[in-house]
């Protein structure tokens, strides 16, 4: 697990692991990894939203803890910046909205 800082949010991935068996032998063939993410605004212990689980492009599994963390807190802050990018946009409009209905007065 690791946790991390990011505009005023913290970032928190873990990885999950799941092993593919072979039915006549069980013997693992190969490891896949996948993120799970947990977004908190600053200091506050619960979750803005659900965990996000991240897998690599297209679907399939990382090959390895260290691209699972990697993905997992790089998606993770495109999705803060995408929170903040709205925010920005829905502030922006408030205030156009402010400004013009005081221009017509």
């Amino acid at each position: 697990m690791r946790t991390y800082e990011y505009h005023g949010f913290t970032i928190e991935v873990t990885v999950e692991t799941d092993f593919t068996l072979r039915p006549a032998r069980r013997a693992a063939v190969r490891t896949h990894y996948a993120a799970v993410v947990h977004v908190y605004q600053a200091d506050n212990a619960i979750a803005t939203f659900c965990p996000l689980r991240f897998d690599a492009a297209g679907g399939r599994p990382f090959d390895s803890e260290a691209d699972a963390l990697m993905g997992g807190y790089s998606a993770a802050r495109r999705v803060v910046d995408d929170l903040f990018a709205r925010a920005a946009d829905a502030a922006d409009s408030a205030l156009s909205a402010l400004t013009s209905s005081k221009a017509l007065r």
